[in-house]
């Protein structure tokens, strides 16, 4: 399977056995993408991990 990368539009080819909500690294520019649909091969860009302070 192949997805294009939002960030730089490189094209990416998904291992097999990727799975939906999978976090991916695009080997050009180093986002982190998540696979939000595999049926077409879709990526977004990762939602940021915020810090948790216990508040």
């Amino acid at each position: 399977m192949r997805a294009e990368c939002p960030e730089c539009a490189a094209e990416i080819t998904l291992p097999a056995g990727t799975l939906e909500s999978e976090i991916i690294a695009c080997p050009d520019c180093g986002a982190e993408l998540e696979v939000v649909s595999l049926n077409p091969p879709t990526l977004a860009l990762a939602p940021e991990v915020e810090e948790d302070w216990g508040e």
